[in-house]
């Protein structure tokens, strides 16, 4: 199963870091929230990515360039030219990264990968947040749902997008950032059918409104209630938080060996 991560937005509400790369690219314990988001999906078995490019695209590019140099010892042969890695550390994954446009919202950044996608359902998540949901069993509630989409329900309050879930998991409405709202909200890690895309207009289409919204009235969206740890990175606090964690070795998504 692919795994999409939109990673383009410009992370205005962390500008302390986003001026200088992507927030994708801002760094807990010393490797970007994207490497770890990328490590917890490869845990699952997850080994072919999709990456939603846009602002500062080129940081993100040249960080997989060079990731299987800084992950390996390399042999030089000035006489040849030949170089030649072993011992390298670098995670057999597949990337795929798809400069998807600098002011193309979420469901323009998906329906630009279409052709990268195939006809099977789905992973995708947001390039900023971290969790410790069970991919097995979202996934498995997505079968079961036999529905369009599946969203990772989660608790965390305030200013994300409000989902109202009935006891067999149909989500029946989905309101986008209303400050005022508790319970469950949008967490991504989410399961997607490609047909999910034929609600999309273009680059201007927020996949969390329109296209969200249409797919719940039809009663095509389920959620996967996750209680447990789940946590975003939007702004300087939330980084600083995510790497007491780390450093502590209580990060409940680091569920791989050093």
């Amino acid at each position: 199963m692919k795994v999409v991560i939109l990673a383009g937005g410009f992370g205005t509400r962390i500008s302390e870091e986003s001026y200088l790369k992507p927030k994708p690219m801002v760094e807990i314990g010393g490797m970007p929230i994207l490497w770890h988001i990328m490590k917890y999906f490869y845990h699952f078995g997850f080994d072919d990515f999709i990456i939603c490019l846009g602002y500062k695209a080129h940081k993100v590019k040249e960080f997989f360039s060079d990731y299987f140099l800084y992950t390996s010892d390399v042999s030089y042969d000035f006489k040849t030219g030949e170089q030649t890695f072993f011992d390298s550390t670098a995670e057999p994954w597949k990337v795929t990264l798809i400069d998807t446009g600098l002011n193309t919202m979420t469901g323009g950044r998906l329906k630009r990968i279409r052709e990268y996608l195939g006809d099977e359902p789905f992973l995708m998540t947001y390039g900023d947040g971290v969790s410790d949901v069970d991919l097995n069993v979202l996934i498995q509630s997505h079968k079961d749902s036999h529905k369009l989409a599946t969203i990772t329900a989660v608790l965390p309050g305030g200013r994300f997008g409000v989902l109202d879930i009935d006891q067999g998991g149909e989500v029946h409405s989905f309101r986008e950032k209303s400050v005022k709202d508790g319970g469950w909200i949008n967490g991504g890690f989410m399961v997607l059918d490609p047909k999910v895309i034929d609600y999309i207009d273009g680059d201007s289409t927020t996949l969390e409104k329109e296209p969200f919204e249409r797919i719940c009235e039809e009663g095509q969206m389920n959620a996967y209630k996750h209680p447990g740890f789940w946590q975003c990175m939007d702004t300087m606090k939330d980084k600083e938080k995510l790497e007491s964690l780390l450093s502590k070795g209580e990060a409940p998504w680091k569920v791989w060996m050093d």
